[in-house]
């Protein structure tokens, strides 16, 4: 039988200059040679944390590997560590806190591989082996590829190392792939639909019964998807702006405001105060998901809603269980203690989604007090069983059930970029020079070596304290000029480094 291959080829995809780049013959850094080059954190009386967060450091290490000749990969990488494939979903999450290891490996360039398979027509699959770099879903296929997240990955690296060079390259790249999505995962309305696998929560109770849970799209709007793709046109017309491309996303602008329109109008529920999947026939399921909360980091919650959006999460009944978040509202019937997958199961990329989404409303308070859960839950499961797991039970400190062990894999963000972001309050702001540091903990913190920027190096002390309000003793040196913003519950200071 003869198969024809038919593309509607889209222009960007002829400025992808990630499909012709030759492949990384470099060497592999042990975890042994990098470890003077990681940050060193130090938190007075928590030192399974800081246990927990060197194992993390020698399990990414333990997984990075080379492109084979056969795969069309272009960049030696850190493996998902799920199975023979790189991850569209798991790889932009790694890499948030992989950022924070680059003067040892270059994290960032495991995303390469996923561009350097784009397809003519934008698309990227969201799961492709490692060994043959055969996309292992066909591109129209409701499981092929999602979420869309690696713009907020790409931008969060550019306001980590203000490399305008990198943004230009993956911009078209970025763009295309959007342009892609809204051609081929779209309703009439505008709206997007997604399936369980194409979420990344493979099993919630999302559309309707009779259905599979993985694989079918319900004929729904779902309510993750629109976010993401709300976040990542605001995102792509960032880019723009600093390439001075804005011509390239006046599609864009448009459709992110008819999207927050709709999200806003159609998928809100007054009466529970929640954004919900919208089924074909214009009802809201009913269904609270942890990816509801895109919605923050997306940035379409009117001002009026956030309190009571947010009061979810510090609901007993809903969110706030023993070991938050939990993937699903803890009131619907499918609630799972032991996690069930994403039953219930706590996740690190959820996770630090929600803590990026509540700091961009300025719920930081919230934040710390859901990251200090999460961290010593992690912990509390690392003391006992010598490793980091894909996900954990809602209801005790325990791994999830099903849950793979040293999971580094998007494991690995609760004990670095959590422990720096918000139990810390570390927040770097690299293209404007200046770095928040949040301060909350009474106890002696600090870290050594914590970068900033390509080149920058920074010592950060902070004596132990008696009261937030009790003005914090710093201790700040740089190896390059900066501002630094201390905040703590009596007041805040501005000092140059």
């Amino acid at each position: 039988m003869t198969y024809y291959r038919f593309y509607v080829e889209n222009p960007l995809v002829e400025e992808n200059v990630f499909r012709s780049m030759p492949r990384e013959e470099a060497p592999l850094p042990t975890f042994a040679e990098a470890r003077n080059l990681l940050p060193e954190p130090y938190w007075k009386g928590h030192e399974s944390t800081i246990a927990c967060y060197w194992k993390v450091w020698e399990l990414a290490f333990r997984n990075l590997r080379q492109p084979s000749p056969q795969s069309g990969f272009v960049a030696n990488y850190i493996d998902t560590a799920f199975n023979d494939c790189l991850f569209m979903w798991d790889s932009a999450f790694i890499l948030l806190f992989g950022r924070y290891g680059s003067r040892a490996f270059c994290f960032q360039r495991t995303l390469d591989n996923l561009y350097a398979r784009q397809h003519p027509d934008g698309f990227i699959c969201r799961e492709i082996g490692q060994g043959e770099g055969d996309d292992r879903f066909h591109r129209f296929d409701p499981a092929s590829t999602g979420p869309n997240v690696m713009p907020w990955t790409e931008w969060e690296y550019f306001c980590t190392f203000a490399d305008r060079a990198r943004l230009a390259n993956v911009f078209p790249v970025l763009l295309a792939y959007h342009r892609w999505l809204r051609e081929y995962h779209t309703w009439q309305d505008g709206t997007y639909w997604a399936c369980g696998l194409a979420s990344g929560m493979d099993n919630q109770p999302r559309v309707p019964p009779g259905r599979s849970a993985g694989l079918s799209h319900g004929h729904m709007s779902w309510i993750d998807a629109c976010l993401q793709q709300i976040l990542s046109a605001r995102l792509l017309a960032r880019m723009a702006r600093v390439l001075d491309r804005m011509a390239d996303v006046d599609d864009l602008l448009e459709e992110e405001a008819r999207l927050v329109r709709f999200v806003n109008g159609q998928m809100w529920d007054d009466r529970t105060a929640f954004y919900y999947d919208r089924h074909g026939d214009g009802r809201l399921s009913t269904v609270k998901t942890v990816g509801a909360y895109w919605a923050l980091l997306a940035g379409v919650v009117p001002q009026e809603r956030v309190a009571p959006f947010i009061a979810h999460l510090d609901n007993p009944t809903e969110f706030k269980r023993p070991h938050r978040v939990p993937s699903l509202s803890a009131d619907h019937p499918e609630y799972r203690a032991d996690g069930g997958y994403w039953l219930g199961g706590v996740w690190a990329p959820t996770n630090y989604m929600v803590l990026r989404g509540l700091t961009a409303v300025g719920a930081d308070a919230l934040a710390h007090e859901i990251a200090l859960n999460h961290v010593e839950d992690v912990v509390l499961v690392y003391e006992q069983t010598g490793t980091v797991w894909e996900n954990y039970a809602p209801e005790a400190p325990q791994p999830g059930r099903p849950a793979k062990p040293d999971f580094v894999g998007w494991s690995g963000l609760p004990p670095t970029a959590v422990l720096f972001e918000y139990i810390f309050g570390l927040r770097p702001d690299v293209p404007r020079g200046r770095l928040v540091w949040d301060v909350r903990l009474l106890d002696a913190h600090g870290v050594r070596r914590y970068p900033f920027g390509a080149e920058g190096l920074l010592e950060l002390r902070c004596a132990r304290r008696s009261s937030p309000e009790e003005k914090p003793a710093i201790e700040a040196r740089s190896t390059h000029p900066l501002t630094l913003e201390v905040r703590w519950a009596g007041g805040s200071e501005t000092v140059q480094l």
